[in-house]
């Protein structure tokens, strides 16, 4: 039930866009077609499901203070933490490789649209600051990883895919004032829709 309460609050309360405004560099250049938002969107969520439990395995595991101490006695003092932030960041450069090969392999159009973006991957905000998130909070499982990983993705979708639909609609039957198209309109856009998100704030599970 816990992760369950995570999961949710991942997607609609914690939302990387709406509350934390992570990612913001991609969610603007790529949310001007809803096929392109779309595709970038599950890819982000592909690398947030898969590198938040690698990271927490790392952390656990690996980097934090004792970790190591499953190697025998004399390593219980060993402290590791240091390099959580360059460990994090291997990991997720690691799996943006192998998104991109994935893509360019079986979806070569989607490839050519996400452009630069797709390598960029490994840069978005959005993916470093879900490890750093789980670092913070001290995730009690690899599940908990998982369920705030999965809801951090899909809130990071559901965010792009929304303003690429409403970007794609006001750019056919609007006519919005020229000083307001292109970045202006999509800032205006992500803020009311900041404020409206706010109105889950109230869910309790």
């Amino acid at each position: 039930m816990e992760n369950l309460n995570i999961f949710i609050r991942s997607i609609f309360i914690d939302n990387m866009i709406f509350a934390y405004f992570l990612g913001m560099c991609s969610f603007i250049a790529v949310s001007k077609n809803v096929k392109t938002a779309f595709g970038l969107g599950v890819a982000v969520t592909f690398m947030l499901v898969v590198t938040l439990p690698v990271n927490y395995l790392l952390q656990t595991y690996v980097l934090s203070a004792g970790a190591l101490s499953w190697l025998g006695p004399e390593y219980a003092d060993v402290d590791l933490s240091f390099l959580s932030l360059i460990m994090f960041i291997a990991v997720i450069a690691s799996m943006t490789q192998l998104v991109e090969m994935t893509v360019e392999k079986y979806s070569p159009a989607l490839y050519s649209s996400l452009g630069i973006f797709l390598p960029l991957i490994a840069v978005n905000c959005a993916i470093l600051g879900g490890s750093l998130f789980m670092q913070q909070r001290d995730f009690p499982s690899v599940w908990t990883a998982v369920c705030a990983g999965g809801g951090w993705g899909l809130g990071w979708l559901l965010a792009i895919t929304a303003i690429a639909a409403i970007r794609e609609r006001l750019a056919t039957y609007s006519n919005i004032p020229k000083p307001l198209r292109g970045v202006g309109i999509t800032f205006i856009l992500t803020a009311l829709m900041g404020i409206a998100f706010m109105s889950f704030l109230g869910i309790k599970i």
